[in-house]
């Protein structure tokens, strides 16, 4: 899988305390039942990062079939 990754999709993972990376591992991991489509060709998928943490991580697929991140944070209860 290809991402893209710039300042802002960046910053919206760090605002979350989320590494990049991490949620590029989410994606890349995601097992039935996801990636989960959600509202607008969005996709959901929730997962586990090597850090141990749970994260919930909302992406696109650009028409080159990139993966687009743009939100992800830690599930909560």
């Amino acid at each position: 899988m290809n991402f893209h990754w710039n300042q802002w999709n960046i910053g919206k993972c760090e605002k979350h305390g989320v590494d990049p990376a991490d949620a590029q591992i989410v994606v890349v991991r995601a097992r039935k039942p996801f990636p989960l489509r959600i509202n607008s060709g969005k996709l959901l998928v929730w997962g586990q990062a090597d850090s141990g943490e749970y994260l919930q991580v909302i992406y696109v697929l650009e028409d080159n079939g990139t993966v687009f991140v743009i939100h992800a944070m830690p599930l909560t209860h």
